[in-house]
């Protein structure tokens, strides 16, 4: 990795990370763990909220300026520079032992996404970025590999991953889902996180989830983006603010915003 502006921003999500890994990790496939229900009935642990505040203490300590929005305990702070955390993205799967979950770390510099951190550690998988600095994976930059993008250029030679159909039907927009399913080479639901670190790895071609927070995507973007990727809201706005999502290797992307918002 070279140096960059946003490096020692990096290196202290990365620190964050590793404490956050080690606090979720052991208490994994706990007996004893609790389940709450939120207003908007998805569940949460207090793991989940541990694991913030534990990202949050580090904050107020090495950021002190910066503003912090994290899902459990909402927004703190007025400044351009806003990290942006999900303590267990993925906790359907943590509190049902699915090994696929992960904390998601982002700093946001007037609302662009320039760093992301997704860390699972159930899955012995961590990926990284800072803009300008490429995409990697590896639990440290001097043993990481660099991330890039497929080279698919055809939506018959294309594989998507997406969440569930749920969301598409309660948006009204499950028939374009399924045309477009039905015009590439494969499917299948990885699921949150995963699915958008997998276009960065070039393992599959194209991500989409209908309905995510901010918090659900920030981290996602710098990834996808520094592996050469291209990610937007359905309608096709840069970034994370849509309050939707289409990832993709960048040479599909107009083709699978077009499948999506046709009328």
């Amino acid at each position: 990795m070279t140096s960059g502006s946003y490096s020692s921003d990096l290196a202290l999500a990365l620190r964050i990370a590793d404490a956050a890994d080690e606090l979720t990790l052991a208490n994994f496939d706990s007996a004893d763990l609790t389940v709450e229900l939120k207003e908007d009935d998805t569940p949460v642990t207090a793991i989940d909220r541990e694991a913030e505040r534990l990202v949050r203490d580090v904050l107020a300590q090495e950021r002190p300026e910066d503003a912090v929005l994290g899902e459990e305990f909402g927004a703190v702070g007025d400044s351009r520079r806003q990290w942006v955390v999900d303590p267990i993205d993925g906790t359907k799967n943590y509190i049902r032992s699915v090994p696929a979950w992960a904390t998601l770390i982002s700093l946001l510099d007037d609302g662009v996404p320039v760093v992301g951190v997704v860390s699972a550690p159930a899955l012995g998988r961590r990926w990284f970025a800072a803009r300008g600095e490429g995409a990697w994976r590896g639990h440290a930059p001097e043993s990481a590999t660099r991330l890039q993008v497929s080279p698919t250029g055809d939506l018959a030679e294309a594989s998507l991953s997406y969440s569930s159909l749920s969301g598409w039907e309660e948006r009204g927009l499950l028939p374009h889902f399924l045309d477009l399913t039905r015009s590439l080479w494969r499917t299948r639901a990885f699921g949150d996180f995963w699915s958008y670190m997998m276009v960065a790895e070039g393992a599959v071609d194209i991500a989409c989830e209908p309905e995510l927070a901010l918090h659900d995507m920030a981290a996602l973007v710098p990834i996808v983006e520094e592996a050469g990727g291209v990610f937007t809201s359905i309608a096709g706005a840069p970034g994370p603010h849509g309050g939707d999502a289409v990832a993709t290797n960048g040479i599909l992307h107009p083709k699978v915003i077009s499948a999506l918002t046709s009328r």
